[in-house]
């Protein structure tokens, strides 16, 4: 077999970053090395002074394949994230038709997937108000875990849960030992936010805003920790928005709650005081909020309160952003990102000290951690997968339609310069992204979870 050989001057280990090559034999890292002790009958790529971080997890994606993939789809998805570094996703259950919320549902998705995906990917079970009884089945057939709503998910089809409901499910979720992750907004202070804003302009940004206050998620919050105290699962909190739940979470954590956290480049980028109104195309739920609740977030994520960056990729059909009404009412909430998540961190993170050894922490290794593949996925390290992103930290570009690669090409980050570019991106050893292109047929694989339950 054949021993290739990657190298460059910044390879990100989990060591940290220096000068070394990457020996690969068929699919999986076998060694990393100085440059000195290559062997000369490797085939050697040399980067250069471009840096090779480990591939990039996004746990928190919306493919909406089958069912809605006008929206996107597992071929248009996994394109713009094997263009944007990644090699690994995993779908969110409640976009697609059927949702993911029993056994039959992830056969069809599994058969959608086929021979259409460029990189790896698994899918979360979903928990809704009437499947308590397939959590289990779930669990057993591969999933690596579990998203629930407390508040209407902006879709029917996936139906939110109430305490009671969520009680109701909780003792099965604990039995797989899997993560339940949760939209974490109540819908009380939501409704109550909204009924006082019955005559206001909603092509106004700051009427959204209002709209969903900090309250809603650390109401949420402070109702999922109670319960994870009381039901001892693994809460996993999806995309925190607001900084001021961050104390409590630091709290938990120290009592040895299991519980972890991510955010999104959005909330880590933009803030409310830069939005346009009537600009739909940065409508989220939760919603971007201020400067200062953006650097606490930050903060967040330096003192280690915050575990991992996922983008959250939302896609829709332009026509349900109400781009020309502007209205952020009726707009579709949800943010696409998957080609640029990186550039747009890296150009925040290295502004404030960060490293790329940051980044490789907090988009490959906490994530893949998250969904399960550690052992596989998320470290440049021998006996893991030869997944790897080239990544020139120096470049600049900005952010054009033909840099987009998914379905719909609409971002908040249109016409952005863009510090840090994606060379190329290898899937167990080879090219799926490369100068522009993506070289060869899909050879995407879906990863099944093992666990306590599905060993059974």
């Amino acid at each position: 077999m054949e021993l290739q050989a990657f190298q460059s001057r910044r390879v990100v280990t989990p060591e940290g970053i220096r000068p070394a090559a990457i020996l690969v034999e068929g699919e999986t890292i076998q060694a990393v090395v100085s440059p000195d002790q290559l062997p000369r009958h490797a085939d050697t790529r040399d980067f250069g002074g471009a840096a090779i971080l480990p591939g990039l997890v996004d746990s928190h994606v919306h493919i909406n394949d089958p069912g809605r993939a006008e929206w996107e789809g597992f071929d248009t998805a996994t394109r713009a994230a094997a263009a944007g570094g990644y090699t690994f996703l995993v779908d969110m259950p409640l976009n697609c038709l059927p949702a993911t919320t029993a056994v039959a549902a992830l056969e069809v998705k599994r058969a959608a997937a086929q021979g259409r995906c460029r990189i790896d990917w698994a899918a979360w079970g979903g928990v809704v108000q009437d499947n308590q009884g397939d959590i289990e089945a779930l669990a057993a057939a591969g999933v690596p875990g579990f998203k629930c709503f407390l508040i209407h998910p902006g879709i029917d089809g996936f139906t939110m849960v109430t305490e009671q409901q969520l009680r109701a499910a909780l003792p099965a979720v604990a039995r797989t030992g899997l993560p339940l992750l949760v939209h974490a907004e109540l819908p009380g202070p939501i409704d109550a936010a909204t009924e006082n804003l019955a005559n206001a302009d909603w092509r106004r940004y700051s009427t959204y805003l209002q709209s969903r206050p900090e309250e809603a998620e650390l109401a949420a919050i402070r109702l999922l920790l109670s319960l994870c105290r009381e039901y001892g699962f693994r809460l996993h909190i999806v995309h925190l928005s607001a900084s001021a739940a961050l104390q409590e979470l630091k709290i938990a954590r120290s009592q040895g709650l299991a519980v972890s956290v991510e955010t999104c480049p959005h909330y880590l980028h933009l803030t409310s005081e830069t939005i346009e109104d009537g600009a739909t195309v940065c409508k989220c739920a939760p919603p971007i909020r201020s400067r200062e609740n953006r650097e606490r977030l930050w903060q967040g994520l330096k003192d280690g309160v915050i575990d991992l960056l996922v983008t959250d990729h939302s896609p829709c059909q332009p026509a349900m952003k109400r781009l020309d009404e502007g209205d952020f009412r009726t707009a579709w909430g949800g943010i696409s990102n998957l080609s640029v998540a990186l550039p747009v961190m890296w150009t925040e993170a290295s502004s404030r000290g960060f490293t790329l050894s940051d980044l490789a922490r907090w988009m490959a290794e906490a994530p893949a951690r998250l969904a399960g593949c550690q052992t596989r996925k998320g470290r440049i390290a021998p006996g893991f997968d030869a997944d790897f992103v080239v990544f020139d930290p120096e470049d600049e570009f900005v952010v054009t339609e033909e840099r987009l690669h998914y379905r719909h090409p609409l971002s908040p980050y249109m016409g952005e310069t863009l510090r840090g570019l994606v060379q190329a991106t290898y899937l167990r050893g080879k090219p799926v992204f490369l100068e522009g292109e993506f070289p060869g047929k899909p050879a995407g694989r879906e990863f099944r979870a093992t666990h306590p339950t599905s060993a059974k």
